[in-house]
């Protein structure tokens, strides 16, 4: 084997005349009788080589043997292609290499599937063949990508003096809102470590110790129920931060992802970015994460509709409920099974039904038309911001329930319509939201829970509520959504040992268990902790919107929805002798 001189991707005009080696694999062949076409392929592009039967009949009747995905090596004179063949789709579609030596490397059996055409293939089968997916160039741009964001962040970082610490794999089981992987001792019978789902309670301790800017491009490890934007492993940014405050930590990931945008997408952000309050969010959009790249803002109605004797309306506001709509803008002309097919959306989105108001030319129109007086409607038009040829979906009944299912529906109607495009960049929606609840309050039993994990600072100026109604107090959490995508999830931390000691007492954690699950923390917190801040950055989640793909072709190997590796067979039973050497014994599920 000789050593190649150049990639597939690399030869130009400027190389005519050279003799060049390229290794790669065989994306196509072609025999056009007189000529055979191969176009050779790797990580860097395509290059055409061409082979003469009359001249090389020797190298003929191997280039004859070739297949696709066939390695092979080549030697040969760069030429220019002729006229009219020039491919000004391909770096390299100005020249070709007439060949005067080929190599087969390796072979290939027949593929499981097509990669040049891998769409008529299905998940699984590219999921078991991941390494053939891969080799797609689109695959490969994708972490291409990925590797040149971990290089922006790492330089960013690096320059703002920040310094990246690797935190321990093999660590203490702690409550963080997931199950953990577990993993056995072999000398420590009975007890385990757990995999970390995050490096939170490390980085609060790097700030104890000293080290006031801290990041890591952390692996992390969680055992839940998927869904289309999560991994059972997953990375993130993960960054702390001492002595400073949410604007200066805001201004530090600003910078970051200004340069990120930039250099992704050649597009410029401006700083700072917008501020949303958590409850903005919700009243407006029934979601802390909300696309705003199309309108559908809600208006909660409730006051137009008081004393309205329709009953469907009447009987919810009695009991407490409300009425929220949007205006759908422009589609007042829609069709009666138009109209039952949004109904149908809104049933899928989990709520129990929506009444639609069509603003004509001839007047109102819809269910409410005629049951509820024309002034009353003209006032619900008015708060929409609607006229002639809008239509308004309203949702009646619980707010928290409306809310959400709305929210669900607002995605669902903005994606059924095309209101926004997804890959317009310069439509990009990007802000920060802020003051989530520090407790979440059970509607049905009354119990408190942590909105966030409990070392989550909370606003000095709710502090006296936290003993009265603490589902009232706005924590100092803050998430950076892009384009309905959270993004960034992080907080001022409790840096007082006496106040993180009042909000266990509130969430009715024991002393045994804190000193058991988190003792180690608290007892750092004694000793000088500094006030601290900091985020994680969803790492596969940022390449996910700058690629527009799902999470699953943004990470090299990843799992099913079932967390399963059809690759390599993970999960799998484990050798027996394994399982004794960790003092292990499998109960047999109660159904078998």
């Amino acid at each position: 084997m000789k050593k190649r001189t150049h990639t597939c991707g690399q030869l130009t005009k400027a190389d005519l005349n050279q003799t060049v080696t390229l290794q790669g694999w065989v994306a196509s062949h072609r025999d056009l009788g007189g000529l055979l076409f191969i176009d050779l392929r790797d990580r860097y592009g395509k290059t055409q080589v061409v082979v003469h039967p009359e001249e090389t009949p020797d190298l003929a009747g191997i280039a004859h043997t070739l297949h696709s995905e066939w390695v092979v090596e080549i030697t040969g004179i760069v030429q220019a292609r002729p006229e009219g063949m020039i491919n000004k789709d391909m770096m390299t579609g100005e020249i070709e290499i007439k060949v005067s030596h080929l190599d087969i490397l390796n072979t290939c059996p027949p593929l499981p599937f097509q990669i040049e055409d891998s769409s008529k293939a299905n998940e699984e089968l590219k999921l078991k063949y991941r390494y053939l997916d891969l080799r797609r160039p689109e695959m490969q741009e994708v972490l291409m990508l990925r590797h040149h964001i971990s290089n922006i962040v790492r330089e960013h970082f690096s320059a703002e003096d920040f310094i990246e610490v690797e935190t321990p794999f093999l660590v203490k089981s702690t409550p963080e809102g997931a199950r953990d992987y577990l993993v056995p001792s072999r000398i420590f019978e009975g007890s385990f470590y757990a995999l970390p789902q995050s490096p939170q309670i490390y980085k609060q301790l790097l700030m104890v110790a000293g080290f006031d800017k801290y990041f890591q491009i952390a692996r992390c490890f969680r055992d839940e129920d998927l869904r289309s934007d999560r991994q059972p492993e997953f990375t993130q940014i993960d960054v702390e931060m001492s002595f400073v405050d949410q604007n200066e930590i805001f201004d530090v990931i600003e910078r970051l992802f200004v340069k990120i945008l930039k250099e992704a997408w050649n597009q410029d952000l401006r700083t700072p970015f917008p501020r949303i309050t958590y409850n903005e969010c919700i009243e407006k959009y029934g979601s802390d994460k909300p696309d705003l790249r199309y309108g559908l803002e809600f208006h909660n109605l409730t006051e137009h509709f008081k004393g309205c004797e329709f009953h469907v309306i009447a009987t919810a506001l009695q009991e407490g409920g409300v009425v929220i709509g949007l205006n759908l803008k422009g589609k007042a002309n829609l069709s009666r099974k138009q109209v039952t097919e949004l109904e149908e959306l809104a049933k899928k989105a989990g709520l129990a039904g929506i009444l639609p108001l069509k603003l004509t030319a001839e007047g109102f129109k819809g269910v409410l038309a005629g049951k509820v007086d024309d002034q009353t409607l003209k006032a619900v038009a008015e708060q929409c911001q609607a006229s002639e040829g809008d239509l308004l979906l309203m949702g009646i009944g619980k707010k928290s329930s409306i809310l959400k299912g709305l929210g669900v529906l607002r995605v669902k109607l903005a994606e059924h319509f095309s209101l926004f495009d997804p890959i317009d960049r310069s439509k990009t929606s990007i802000f920060w939201v802020v003051d989530f609840p520090l407790f979440e309050r059970d509607e049905t039993t009354g119990e408190v829970s942590p909105s966030h994990h409990p070392f989550t600072g909370f606003h000095p100026d709710d502090e006296p509520m936290l003993t009265t109604e603490p589902w009232n107090v706005r924590s100092t959490a803050y998430d950076l959504v892009m384009n309905g995508n959270e993004l960034l999830s992080g907080s001022i931390r409790i840096h007082d040992s006496k106040q993180q000691a009042m909000i266990f007492d509130l969430l009715g954690i024991s002393e045994e268990e804190i000193k058991l699950r988190f003792g180690f923390l608290v007892d750092a917190l004694k000793y000088g902790a500094p006030p601290m801040g900091g985020m994680a950055i969803g790492f596969d989640r940022v390449i996910m919107v700058l690629t527009n793909r799902p999470i699953r072709d943004v990470i090299a190997f990843p799992k099913t929805t079932l967390a399963q590796s059809l690759m390599d067979g993970c999960p799998s039973p484990i050798d027996p002798q394994l399982l004794t050497d960790l003092h292990l014994a499998l109960i047999p599920p109660k159904n078998s």
